[in-house]
């Protein structure tokens, strides 16, 4: 059963990577290591099985599988959302049983993609789904399955057991609309890392996003300095913070991040393919950008990486 209400889902919320071992094969033992690392930065939550958890690239039984293992070693210490998306509904449905009866706190899903579905399908899509669980959806609105409009999502926000959205675009004044149309407590979540501080500004409660898996620490900095109106310093860290994405961002994503786990100590394990997987001689090149960064700005906050 679930442990938390959704208005309770706020903060730092890291989308999490799907661990695997040298062979693609699930890894639990290093899955638990990541999480005790983000649960150890006080990370307020978990995003599992999306799309920078490679959710694509696994079996049905594979993202169950990954559900029943976080949700297990968290055990209840955190909200646990659960991504079911996928092109088919039938397909959604069961993954959104399974994470009620493993215990998530909530399920999300970006709209169905590939082909060009029209308003109705994804509406129907998301009635299809939400009431098949007595758990709140959470729409998750992203460019890579195709941006919905601001009339498609508040049509979406009236289902019943649609209580949130994920909204990873950068027009910051139609999400900071959409919190103020659809009031206070249906919630609403910022997706894009290197904007965090504009989401906060604009009303988002929280956070979910792929970097959190290993700056959650900066993330959490920026989330009080905005809270406690010290907003030079919220500044400070979120540009530093972009500089250092920015610098990653010229890899093969979300690959990286695994390397970059392992600079912190972590064993982030592998990715699985047509996704990449580096060698440490492969990123000698940000190793060296990191640390003039960290040079340039002084900033003492990445230290934390072995490099």
């Amino acid at each position: 059963m679930k442990h938390y209400d959704v208005t309770e889902i706020k903060g730092v919320i890291p989308a999490n990577l799907t661990i695997f071992d040298e062979k693609e094969n699930l890894d639990d033992s290093r899955t638990k290591e990541v999480l005790d690392f983000l649960l150890d930065h006080d990370a307020d939550g978990f995003y599992l099985t999306g799309s920078t958890g490679a959710c694509f690239t696994m079996t049905m039984e594979e993202r169950m599988h990954t559900v029943e293992t976080v949700i297990n070693h968290v055990n209840g210490r955190k909200p646990v959302i659960v991504h079911v998306g996928d092109i088919g509904t039938k397909k959604s449905i069961e993954l959104a049983k399974q994470a009620e009866k493993a215990g998530a706190d909530a399920i999300s899903s970006v709209p169905p993609f590939y082909w060009k579905f029209s308003q109705d399908d994804i509406f129907s899509y998301y009635r299809d789904i939400s009431e098949s669980v007595d758990l709140p959806m959470i729409v998750y609105n992203i460019a890579l399955a195709g941006i919905m409009d601001e009339g498609l999502l508040q049509r979406i926000a009236q289902l019943d057991h649609v209580k949130g959205l994920k909204y990873t675009a950068r027009s910051h004044d139609e999400m900071g609309f959409l919190k103020e149309k659809l009031g206070k407590d249906f919630m609403i979540y910022s997706g894009c890392d290197e904007m965090a501080l504009s989401g906060f500004c604009f009303g988002a409660d929280g956070i979910i996003g792929s970097f959190y898996n290993v700056i959650p620490d900066i993330y959490k900095k920026i989330e009080n300095s905005f809270r406690e109106g010290n907003m030079p310093e919220a500044i400070r860290l979120q540009k530093m913070a972009d500089e250092f994405i920015f610098a990653c961002l010229k890899y093969d994503f979300p690959s990286v991040l695994h390397n970059l786990l392992r600079w912190r100590g972590v064993d982030g394990g592998y990715i699985r393919r047509p996704f990449c997987n580096y060698e440490e001689d492969d990123l000698q090149a940000l190793k060296e950008a990191i640390r003039e960064i960290r040079d340039r700005l002084g900033a003492k906050e990445l230290d934390v990486f072995e490099i």
